[in-house]
């Protein structure tokens, strides 16, 4: 990618030359405003993902520079590579090198559908995340507040770790079924059907959309914040970090399917 290249131009255009309206667009604090820090990656997807969807960046158009792009989401250059790398990965965004080189939108974005090949309406998004996060931030602070035997203390322990470790193949169900202990572990046999069932639903819309490295390794920490709060009895503890856990998802689903 090309490190600070100038204001965005399409492919064929006059060097030097902006289309007028694209610096009044791209500056709307709508879409390229400042990410939230606990979920920076996450939020500078689907900041970048909605512009490119709703049109805001057109096929084939320069993105910013990469300084500019940061300061605008309020994210480190880090941030923001990750996030542009793994867009390119995904076909959203092509680099180009070269004098009039940098990234640009893909002339033509990949479709997403869900794991059965249908795009969920809008509707139907909102209602499995809604769902997920009544129920899943509760869980956390419940079993936060119960009295944890020694036994499922490990199982917690350890479903973390083979989370942690899990390869990107596996690491959708090691996931799920870490999530699914915590709602175990309240004992109350009504509430892991209910999770299972959000669960799955949020499964199928995640095989429709790239398996991310850089989200990976940013749930693996929350995964630890949510597990540590759990076994330390901290009840509002647990419930912040899932919740927080559970947005950094709710961003990328947005940003692919919003």
């Amino acid at each position: 990618m090309a490190e600070d290249s100038g204001p965005g131009a399409a492919p064929g255009a006059v060097p030097g030359t902006v289309p007028a309206a694209a610096p009044e667009v791209l500056s709307s604090g709508l879409l390229l405003g400042p990410a939230k820090v606990a979920n920076a990656y996450e939020e500078t997807m689907q900041r970048l993902l909605q512009s490119i969807r709703l049109g805001l960046i057109a096929p084939g158009e320069r993105l910013p520079s990469e300084r500019d792009l940061a300061q605008r989401l309020q994210v480190s250059r880090a941030t923001l590579r990750e996030a542009l790398g793994s867009l390119a990965d995904a076909g959203w965004v092509v680099v180009r090198r070269g004098r009039y080189g940098g990234t640009f939108a893909a002339d033509a974005p990949p479709a997403v559908t869900g794991a059965d090949g249908v795009r969920p309406s809008r509707e139907e998004l909102e209602d499995v995340l809604a769902l997920r996060a009544v129920l899943e931030v509760g869980s956390a602070g419940r079993a936060a507040a119960s009295e944890l035997s020694a036994s499922d203390r490990e199982r917690l322990w350890q479903a973390y770790e083979e989370c942690r470790s899990a390869p990107p193949d596996g690491y959708r169900v090691a996931d799920s079924r870490l999530h699914l202990l915590i709602a175990e572990l309240i004992g109350a046999g009504g509430l892991v059907p209910l999770v299972a069932d959000v669960r799955l639903r949020v499964n199928e819309l995640l095989d429709g959309i790239p398996l991310l490295a850089p989200n990976i390794v940013h749930s693996d920490d929350q995964h630890r914040a949510v597990v540590g709060a759990i076994l330390r009895g901290n009840a509002d503890e647990a419930r912040a970090a899932m919740a927080e856990h559970l947005e950094g998802t709710e961003a990328l689903l947005r940003g692919f399917y919003g």
